[in-house]
């Protein structure tokens, strides 16, 4: 595919998301620039990215470090900021938190310390993830709600650390309306003790208009901007 056909098929999936985010917006009584769209780039090449900037976008989301790592080093001159959503293990926190703007998967306190030593010099947002999963699920990923206090305090005290809000997956085979419900009532909780922690990562592709209904900053969107994901090579 040419790069214009592919700047036409990205700004295509833009106009769709950017409007599906807007009439979700309307409906819940929100104005649309409460919701912050970060386009996930995983697997996706870093000439997408560049186009993706040239239609405006300013926010991007990688799951995987190594592939992060390379885009942005190869797209720094474009300002983006760079948002870490995938699974962070203790090994690598420390190479993530020098190139990530925000790291929203934080969910034990293991990832605390590597964090900060690598953040040096910088300030790094970060969000913690909430399990919406029953206990014991497979394949659960987030911290209980329960550990959430605990959490949020060894953030709070790390010196390159800004503790900014929490993050969540709606569980595959459940309704995300009634997942995000319970989302929105840990959020309350948590504000009660972190008021200006108040961001929302939630939503992607599938589940967008129910995650903003439930109050969602931030919506972390792939496949409905850029198409099914190619094969990795």
């Amino acid at each position: 595919m040419s790069a214009d056909a592919r700047r036409e098929e990205l700004a295509h999936g833009l106009e769709e998301v950017r409007a599906r985010i807007a009439r979700a917006c309307a409906d819940a009584g929100r104005a649309p620039d409460e919701v912050t769209l970060i386009v996930v780039t995983k697997f996706f090449p870093a000439s997408d990215v560049r186009l993706l900037a040239d239609l405006g976008v300013t926010d991007v989301g990688e799951n995987r470090h190594q592939e992060a790592a390379d885009k942005s080093r190869e797209c720094a001159d474009l300002g983006l900021r760079w948002h870490f959503i995938g699974g962070l293990q203790s090994n690598k926190a420390a190479a993530v938190a020098g190139y990530a703007d925000a790291v929203h998967s934080v969910d034990r306190a293991k990832l605390v310390a590597p964090l900060d030593r690598g953040a040096a010099g910088r300030e790094v947002d970060v969000l913690l993830q909430v399990s919406l999963d029953p206990p014991g699920a497979s394949g659960r990923a987030g911290a209980d709600p329960g550990a959430l206090g605990a959490l949020a305090e060894e953030v709070a005290a790390a010196e390159h650390l800004r503790l900014r809000g929490l993050m969540a997956v709606a569980p595959l085979g459940e309704d995300p309306e009634l997942a995000f419900e319970r989302l929105a009532a840990i959020r309350s909780s948590f504000l009660d003790q972190h008021p200006d922690a108040a961001w929302l990562s939630a939503g992607m592709s599938n589940d967008l208009e129910q995650a903003v209904a439930a109050g969602a900053t931030h919506v972390r969107v792939g496949s409905a901007v850029l198409g099914s994901r190619p094969r990795f090579q």
